[in-house]
């Protein structure tokens, strides 16, 4: 019996040692460096990480992954969960303009998991052991670069006894100002996410051996969940080859993502809608005419709101390379389920609807609501009343629930917003549902993303907190009114696609000369904090921004007021 992602890599190694697992194209180009890894190779290099975990009795603790792009994170990765180590991937600190960010960030995550070991690059680990004034935390932390771990280590590697109850790893939600929140992912978690992901995504044996095991390309972060679970972890899952390059050389030239789907030819790829517009404002005809886009099956698209003029543009404008709108694949997901818990349906054009035909979905600005496919086998989804707990009938929108076995256990250390999310029950049915926080509703059983409950904003992918960029705000300056700022985003102006930030907070009018002052201080912060360019901050009169009656911001009416011009705006004064 399978127990966990351990087995199965056994077993491709056993049974096909020579077989590419992965390659790694350095520079993003195809015709550029390129790394590979064979299922043998990485069966040998995880047992060597693992059997140096083991030897440190490190077994059962957590380890932190600060790894740059590359094979080297998911050697790793493997070697963490080859020897029964909690995995904990992070985002190592790179570049002056992040550094504190990430610094920040990497604090509160070794403080959050109680990291006993941080593995990673040998360029990372040497330029930590150079922080110690800013990390004092690592003064009782083991670093290591794994590539120095010697292939010979792997001899006393002693196989770990997990169950599907063991935990994996920690997969840190984002947040940068409040407190981290680790989504305990089991192995049970991990085998029956792949057993979703497979299914939905059609990756059958016979389609494997279609494909000659090439089954995806990927840019994705591999220390986030959709470039982890999907991507990385399936191709395990089935023992196939994935083709891996970095997210910083798809942002700069996004047309190496289609570049190396035209070249390998895999079955699956993806990403967030962003990553279509990115691709689509590069779409010049020297492009198409070297691109074959025929082979590619499930051009994946989830972790934001996903636009139906992208799924239409996308689909128009690379027809001529061979890309088919039945390719186009809708998703829905979140790490406290794993990763997925709906897709469409392979071989199918996804589902838009009409705004009159899909009844009333407060948040969706664009002409039609984008079907995000059904949920994967033994999955339940289901839309509840969040006040009354109660299931809502077809067609109306709700709070989406889920449940089965790809949930995950709760947050790490976390009893209260554990019990809040995941212990949830819903009226008329078994069990304990998971408390998305997103808003949408059911249609011949596919899901409908409307809205976020939570008011998360997802901009280039990357989410943000509003509380956090309103507790930057008002630090900024302080003219700014504690707890009297609402952040929230809209649609992009100009013809733009996704979405842009927006800042409203109250001053005090003896301030209104200094306006302009006050609103660059304020974009300054947000984006040195954040790394996010704000479109419009927006400085109004006290006691005007909406609150409950217990005093919380009311987000989506303080949208509202922005987007029909009805803020008590204070303006600074005309010169005479």
């Amino acid at each position: 019996m399978v127990r966990s992602l351990v087995d199965l890599l056994t077993t491709h190694a056993s049974h096909h040692p020579d077989r590419t697992a992965y390659r790694y194209l350095v520079t993003g180009d195809v015709d550029g460096e390129i790394q590979e890894i064979s299922y043998g190779r990485l069966a040998h290099r995880a047992r060597a990480v693992a059997a140096w975990l083991q030897e440190r009795g490190l077994a059962g603790t957590r380890a932190m992954l600060l790894y740059p792009p590359g094979l080297e994170f998911i050697c790793g990765y493997l070697g963490c969960l080859t020897a029964g180590v909690v995995a904990v991937p992070g985002v190592p600190p790179q570049g002056r303009a992040q550094n504190h960010r990430a610094l920040t960030r990497m604090k509160r995550l070794i403080a959050d998991a109680d990291a006993k070991v941080i593995l990673g690059g040998r360029e990372v680990i040497s330029a930590l052991s150079g922080m110690a004034e800013h990390l004092p935390e690592l003064a009782d932390i083991t670093c290591v670069a794994t590539e120095d771990i010697p292939d010979e280590a792997a001899a006393a590697w002693r196989e770990p006894d997990l169950t599907a109850d063991s935990v994996a790893f920690l997969q840190y939600t984002s947040g940068s100002t409040s407190a981290p929140r680790g989504v305990i992912v089991t192995h049970g978690n991990l085998l029956d996410n792949e057993r979703v992901i497979t299914e939905r995504m059609g990756h059958t044996q016979d389609t494997i051996a279609e494909y000659g095991h090439e089954m995806f390309v990927s840019w994705l972060p591999v220390y986030h969940d959709m470039g982890l679970i999907g991507p990385v972890l399936n191709t395990v899952h089935l023992g196939v080859t994935a083709t891996l390059f970095s997210p910083l050389h798809f942002l700069q030239r996004p047309q190496r993502w289609l570049t190396a789907i035209s070249h390998y030819r895999p079955h699956t790829s993806g990403g967030p809608n962003f990553a279509y517009e990115l691709c689509l404002k590069h779409a010049g005809p020297e492009l198409l005419d070297g691109l074959d886009l025929s082979n590619w099956k499930v051009a994946f698209n989830g972790a934001e709101p996903i636009r139906a003029a992208t799924l239409r543009r996308f689909a128009d404008t690379f027809a001529p390379a061979g890309f088919r709108r039945e390719a186009l694949y809708p998703c829905y997901g979140l790490a406290e389920a794993t990763l997925m818990v709906t897709g469409s349906t392979v071989h199918t054009a996804p589902t838009l609807l009409q705004a009159s035909e899909s009844g009333p979905h407060a948040g969706q600005s664009d002409a039609a609501a984008v079907g995000c496919g059904r949920p994967g086998p033994d999955v339940t989804v289901a839309i509840a009343d969040p006040e009354g707990r109660e299931e809502l009938p077809e067609g109306e929108v709700g709070e989406i629930w889920v449940r089965g076995a790809s949930v995950a256990k709760g947050y790490w250390r976390n009893a209260l917003a554990t019990r809040e999310t995941f212990r949830a029950t819903l009226t008329g049915h078994d069990g304990r549902f998971l408390r998305t926080g997103d808003l949408g509703f059911l249609r011949d059983g596919e899901l409908f993303v409307t809205g976020r409950l939570k008011d998360l904003i997802v901009i280039d992918g990357r989410n943000h907190y509003p509380q956090d960029l309103e507790l930057t705000a008002e630090m900024a300056h302080p003219a700014l009114r504690p707890g009297c700022t609402a952040a929230f985003s809209v649609d992009a102006v100009d013809g733009g696609h996704g979405e842009q930030s927006v800042v409203v907070a109250e001053i005090t009018p003896d301030v209104a000369d200094e306006a302009e002052k006050i609103t660059d201080v304020v974009r300054s912060a947000i984006g040195e904090a954040h790394g996010l360019a704000v479109r419009d901050v927006v400085l109004v009169e006290p006691g005007t921004i909406p609150k409950t009656s217990s005093g919380k911001i009311q987000r989506h009416a303080s949208r509202a007021a922005y987007l029909n011009g009805t803020l008590a705006v204070i303006a600074a004064p005309a010169l005479s």
